[in-house]
């Protein structure tokens, strides 16, 4: 829900390659779901986006949905980020964009469309000044579900400043104008990209947001705990511009 830093990728002179050294990590126990709950507090709070709480955390109940992937990105085995993928199809629909823009979400649902929805990306705000390339490492995790899934469209939910910036380069549109989210200070809109029309162009801009078949399949296959509805969506459909030659 927030805009990632306009940094360009690959401005540190740490190495060449911004995902050298990067995990990416589902949050399975209670103690990595617990410190990403606390992680997103204090992003938000320092963006000004919630009021402070006494709990120090920030959960919905969209954590444990069967159609929801949480993961932390971590760098030298510490938590520098995390983002939420929820994967919506006309059987699973349950994610804070449909919760909020409904009325435009379940349409395209109904006419069996897959969407991508990225939600809860936060960064800790001391960690990410010295890591420039970390807002699009982080999202990497939502393009690379889009593959995964054979999606038909990627969704942010941002707040009107943030707009410009999915526009310019993510090539989302505009879908709805903001709303209030309970729980946020400020609205958020919704904005999405149609996956197959803009990949192209936003991997020959941003190169290492290519991923592999390995990569994706062992982030997002839960095998025999993935709802059995992601299986009609997951083909063996690899385009060639995706598959990073070796």
């Amino acid at each position: 829900m927030r805009s990632p830093a306009e940094a360009r990728p690959m401005a540190l002179g740490r190495s060449p390659d911004p995902l050298d050294q990067v995990d990416y990590r589902l949050a399975q126990t209670p103690e990595e779901k617990d410190e990403i709950y606390r992680l997103r507090y204090r992003a938000y709070l320092r963006e000004g986006a919630i009021q402070p709480s006494a709990d120090g955390r920030v959960i919905d109940q969209y954590e444990d949905a069967p159609n929801a992937w949480t993961f932390g990105v971590y760098f030298h085995d510490q938590l520098y980020s995390s983002i939420r993928v929820s994967v919506l199809t006309s059987e699973w629909r349950m994610s804070p964009s449909v919760e909020l823009f409904g009325d435009v979400l379940h349409p395209e649902l109904d006419k069996g469309k897959v969407i991508i929805d990225s939600t809860r990306f936060v960064a800790d705000p001391e960690k990410a000044r010295n890591f420039p390339e970390l807002p699009y490492v982080t999202v990497r995790l939502g393009s690379m579900a889009g593959v995964y899934f054979n999606a038909d469209y990627g969704l942010a939910i941002v707040r009107p400043e943030h707009q410009a910036f999915y526009r310019r380069v993510f090539l989302h549109e505009t879908w709805c104008e903001p709303r209030s989210y309970p729980g946020l200070v400020k609205p958020v809109g919704l904005m999405a990209a149609h996956l197959p029309t803009v990949r192209d162009r936003v991997l020959a801009r941003y190169p290492f947001l290519r991923s592999s078949a390995f990569e994706r399949r062992t982030l997002f296959d839960r095998g025999g705990g993935r709802p059995s509805s992601f299986d009609a969506v997951v083909t063996s459909f690899e385009p060639a511009s995706i598959v990073p030659s070796s």
